[in-house]
């Protein structure tokens, strides 16, 4: 199907966009220019949109806009924005009267002339997307990158050609109610995360399996070995199964050799050409050969990772003062991430830490902060659970490391900095989410680089 046949079925419908945000507003106005009566809904009031609200009603939308923005939904067709869950029992008493709950990525995948690849995992998904469009486009194909990064690609659709190449950050609350995976599906690796908002780890275990449930045989799932978790995926999927191994060397598929990636047997990328800091970095290197394989030529991958230095709060320098280097990794919202930050440096670090509570355990970021951190800063409303878990680890000793808090985030921040002297290392790699005191992770790290550069 066509986005235009699309839209043509929905002539003479009435459909509901839930939340008018980043993701939704290029669908509302997408669906407007075709001429479908849209109700756009959110629960912020109409005066914290501006001149938004306006340009969309004057487009033809109905604007229902507060705390009662879920009431009523008796429309034809309800398109969910992605953080929102399925089960909420507004869209379900919609459902059972009739109701058809999609999102803007489920049509996507129903109306894409082109080839799909999308990524999914706990960590390592924008930079394994990033690094997927770089690749490709410097190999000279048409790439369209989208989903949970970039922009939404519903509106973009119908100028998409079939010989170009669509790459897809793909979270769980996007991928939980998908009916359709992507041709290529990769998995960069699973550990608890969002428990705040799944039900479970079953549940947010089961939302990540969409990404390849539904592919046929001639698809592919680009899985990691060395993940219990992923590695169980490869007895489940239809498609072509290539795993990649860091740990051990593999029969088929993409290992490590001689300080070098291999795929099939075949050396891809030396790791003295890989410019960003880390292990984790390396498995997601390894994940693009995986997915890649056939489709460009190894050269391509090796010149890109010669001249790619990363993406925005990831492990991102910011500068180095008085001999402290300065390290924004905003995006670590869950402990897996922060101990992967930690282990890309060889000095015990400086850690900033602490945010908003999803429920996660922090057993394991205990005894990870006890080998890799010298002094570290507590912040949010996690920090009496992080400090318990370094003072439980067993390799804590009294004080080592030390344990400092600070109620206000940039009081943190400089208390950091005042700790520091030439040649140490402060990383913010909070293990957190951003949501006690920021509206995502890349207002807080912009927020930590504005304190440091006014130091």
């Amino acid at each position: 199907m066509t986005i235009d046949q699309y839209l043509d079925g929905l002539k003479g419908k009435r459909v509901a966009v839930l939340g008018v945000g980043v993701s939704n507003t290029p669908l509302i106005e997408l669906l407007l220019a075709a001429g479908i009566l849209v109700t756009a809904c959110d629960q912020r009031s109409r005066e914290e949109f501006g001149g938004l609200a306006s340009r969309l009603e004057a487009a033809g939308a109905k604007l229902r806009f507060g705390k009662d923005y879920l009431a009523q939904l008796d429309h034809d067709l309800i398109f969910r924005t992605p953080g929102m869950r399925p089960d909420l029992p507004e869209l379900l008493r919609a459902c059972a009267a009739g109701s058809v709950l999609t999102s803007e990525m489920e049509v996507f995948f129903e109306v894409c002339p082109c080839p799909i690849i999308g990524v999914t995992g706990s960590d390592g998904k924008t930079t394994t997307t990033t690094i997927l469009a770089g690749v490709l486009a410097a190999a000279g194909r048409t790439v369209f990158l989208g989903g949970n990064i970039g922009r939404p690609l519903l509106a973009d659709a119908p100028r998409i050609q079939a010989g170009d190449v669509a790459v897809l950050e793909l979270s769980s609350f996007q991928l939980m109610t998908m009916k359709r995976s992507p041709n290529i599906a990769v998995v960069t690796n699973l550990a608890p995360n969002h428990l705040d908002m799944h039900q479970s780890m079953e549940e947010y275990i089961s939302a990540k399996e969409a990404i390849f449930r539904y592919q046929s045989e001639m698809d592919k799932a680009v899985l990691n070995y060395d993940n219990p978790i992923t590695r169980e995926f490869s007895q489940k999927a239809s498609g072509k199964v290539v795993l990649f191994s860091r740990q051990q060397p593999l029969e088929e598929g993409v290992f490590l050799r001689d300080g070098a990636i291999c795929c099939d047997g075949r050396e891809v990328l030396p790791l003295d050409d890989i410019q960003l800091p880390g292990a984790h970095n390396i498995e997601n290197y390894m994940a693009v050969i995986a997915a890649l394989d056939g489709m460009v030529p190894d050269e391509c991958i090796h010149r890109y990772a010669k001249n790619f230095y990363g993406v925005e709060h990831r492990i991102e320098l910011v500068c180095t003062k008085n001999g402290v280097r300065y390290y924004n990794d905003s995006i670590a919202s869950s402990p897996t991430r922060t101990i992967a930050a930690l282990r890309s440096f060889q000095e015990r670090v400086i850690l900033i830490a602490g945010g908003y509570d999803k429920k996660i355990p922090f057993d394991s970021l205990g005894p990870e902060i006890c080998e890799h951190v010298k002094c570290l800063i507590l912040t949010g409303a996690t920090a009496p659970n992080i400090r318990a878990a370094v003072e439980h680890a067993a390799n804590y000793t009294s004080e080592h490391p030390a344990i400092l808090e600070a109620k206000e985030f940039e009081r943190a921040v400089l208390l950091a900095a005042d700790q520091a002297s030439e040649g140490d290392v402060v990383l913010f790699s909070p293990a957190c989410a951003s949501f006690d005191h920021f509206k995502n992770f890349e207002e807080r790290g912009l927020a930590f680089k504005k304190i440091i550069q006014t130091l």
